[in-house]
């Protein structure tokens, strides 16, 4: 590199070596140092004219590959790493090595832990193949030859579940039970899903729903028969059957005879309503709901044939002392609702508010009787249902007027659950008598429990604060009082302090009348009239009976825990399935709401149709 005087411009490096400094001596001029009288020495002031200023100490450097840094300054960025880790990294280290204690989640109420064991008691009730998994070690398959000699029913009608402590399998009464739990499903999904039981629910409607789609062609749009019931007993009967016979399902070797109806509006109507309601249930799985939401519609055809409107039960000996059913145009208010929520289809929404369905249901008589929601009796259910309609959608014209009386009616059936209104009794213990002093109490009061929970609910969730008796406003506090109060008693806040839930608590029945539950695990097989000794035994029965709800006490609050006294032992599906839906709507768990959309999953936007001109004018 050269400069502008075109001499070598070159840069010296600053450390030189020994053999560059000897050269530059060398190289020094010896005349110009002899002229100037050199002895040898030079003083401070020559020697840095001739050698520049004094060579200063070397630096030390650190070779870090790419790059190089001098000691000190390695030395100092070390020590700042160290600091920083001890500041920071340190303390870090030190919370992560001390164990946590995680502030554990919060306990599941009582409510959720009856839930748990109320839902055990249908596994217990299962009939058919049982899988490994259900969860009842003394139950096994049974029934495998049900229907067996069906020519039309392809590997005859195995499954569904046993009424009670009894073998007998019920369509009418079952078919309630499996609209009432999936009408829980569909309100209180986010709990079921909350607490652990949300497949184990959706199991049990789905064994149930697959059940009663063997017992119609659920292929064809039009049927002209349903298989009503399997198995059962004759008031007074001496020949081995269901109710003469005390034996496991799993020994049953007596003829189970199955009941078939050409005309049944109610069974009908009824079956409609539980696929229907279960097709909502099953909405993520599309093909399954399809069958569901269509066999309903067959069902729904068959009811409202005007041919086929005689009573299911009527002169049958078989059903009629047991569920004999007193009208059917409740299940046609009931089952329409539950298919307009099911397919979006208008003409199902106008037929439930037809003023001919409540005219013919008496739906508007205010009869204390037609309040209570039964198996029998739907009216309740259904206009609790068409009002939710009202509140949360608020169709208007033309449906408005029908809508605003079953609202009206709901509220009154509200009101009369209040003690201070005197329209039913109450025990000392606190107990609404809905069956009026009569046996199996309890079934009635887990429905009213859960009818007013869930109103209260559709109530906050469209931000009303409460209701109308007359002229008084009640809060909604006051239904859910009303519902705790209800189930607490079932629970054991009680005079007698007896859980009425079979495992629930402390104390509870231990002679429940139930036959499976009556056999030690014993491997033997006992006959018709063997099983008697067990039916007989004074001793507690062998197996719990998880969850089962018993008929409950008297109406002085007084129960026999006996097991030949079935009005107070005895369990049903129909009455478990209000007592889970009572349950899971009262339950902190996973909120306290209902699912405000997913029963309208399919309903399309409702507007308010502008009402009819008036006719011209003429003079």
């Amino acid at each position: 590199m050269h400069n502008h005087w075109r001499g070598p411009l070159e840069i010296a490096t600053v450390c030189t070596t020994e053999e560059d400094q000897k050269g530059r001596n060398l190289d020094w001029d010896r005349a110009s140092i002899s002229h100037q009288g050199y002895n040898g020495n030079l003083d401070e002031t020559q020697q840095s004219w001739l050698l520049g200023p004094s060579e200063k100490k070397k630096k030390k450097y650190v070779d870090l590959g790419c790059i190089m840094c001098s000691r000190s300054t390695f030395k100092w960025a070390i020590l700042s790493i160290l600091i920083a880790f001890v500041v920071n990294g340190l303390p870090i280290i030190i919370v992560k090595a001390i164990p946590r204690h995680k502030t554990p989640p919060p306990s599941p109420d009582n409510y959720t832990l009856a839930l748990h064991k109320a839902l055990l008691f249908f596994n217990a009730q299962k009939s058919g193949k049982l899988p490994k998994n259900n969860g009842v070690p003394w139950r096994w398959k049974s029934g495998l030859e049900d229907g067996s000699d069906l020519t039309d029913v392809k590997g005859g009608l195995v499954g569904g579940y046993y009424d009670a402590g009894d073998n007998t399998k019920f369509h009418f009464p079952m078919s309630f039970a499996m609209t009432m739990l999936s009408w829980s499903v569909i309100e209180y999904e986010h709990k079921y899903r909350a607490i652990g039981e949300y497949d184990h629910i959706r199991d049990l409607i789905k064994w149930g729903n697959d059940y009663l789609l063997l017992t119609f062609n659920s292929s064809a749009t039009r049927i002209n028969k349903i298989y009503s019931q399997v198995g059962g007993s004759q008031n007074r009967s001496r020949t081995p059957d269901d109710h003469y016979c005390w034996q496991r399902p799993e020994d049953m070797d007596y003829p189970r005879k199955v009941q078939t109806t050409t005309s049944g509006p109610e069974l009908g109507a009824e079956m409609a309503a539980a696929l229907a309601a279960a097709s909502i249930v099953f909405r993520d799985k599309p093909t399954y709901s399809n069958k569901l939401s269509k066999g309903a519609e067959t069902l729904w055809a068959f009811a409202r044939d005007g041919g086929r409107r005689t009573r299911y039960s009527q002169g049958n000996p078989f059903i009629e002392p047991f569920y004999n059913s007193s009208g059917y145009y409740d299940e046609y208010m009931w089952g329409a609702a539950w298919l307009f929520y099911a397919t979006g289809n208008n003409t199902y929404f106008s037929s439930a508010t037809n003023p001919g369905f409540p005219k013919n249901s008496r739906a508007f008589s205010m009869n204390p009787n037609l309040s209570i929601l039964s198996w029998d009796n739907k009216l309740p259910a259904a206009m609790l249902l068409l009002t939710r309609i009202r509140l949360f959608l608020n169709p208007g014209y033309p449906y408005e007027d029908m809508l605003k009386s079953y609202h009206n009616v709901t509220g009154l059936t509200m009101c009369s659950y209040l003690r201070r209104y005197n329209v039913f009794n109450f025990t000392q213990g606190g107990m609404i008598e809905l069956n009026h002093g009569r046996a199996q109490n309890l079934q009635y009061v887990a429905n009213a429990a859960f009818l007013a929970s869930v109103f209260a609910d559709y109530l906050n969730a469209t931000g009303v604060p409460g209701w109308y008796c007359g002229p008084t406003f009640y809060k909604i506090k006051v239904l859910k009082d009303f519902a705790t109060s209800q189930i607490k008693y079932i629970l054991g806040d009680n005079p007698l302090k007896m859980s009425y839930v079979v495992g629930y608590g402390s104390n509870y029945p231990i002679h429940v009348h139930h036959r499976g539950a009556s056999f030690p695990r014993d491997k033997i097989k006992y006959s018709c009239t063997g099983g008697w000794r067990w039916r007989d035994a004074k001793t507690p029965n062998p197996n719990t009976v998880t969850g089962a709800m018993v008929g409950g006490p008297d109406r002085f609050d007084k129960f026999k825990d006996s097991r030949s006294n079935y009005s107070y032992t005895e369990p049903t599906v129909a009455g478990n399935a209000g007592l889970v839906a009572a349950l899971v709507s009262l339950t902190s768990s996973g909120g306290i709401r209902v699912e405000k959309n997913t029963i309208f999953s399919a309903v399309p936007p409702m507007y308010p149709k502008s009402p009819s001109p008036p006719p011209p004018w003429r003079p």
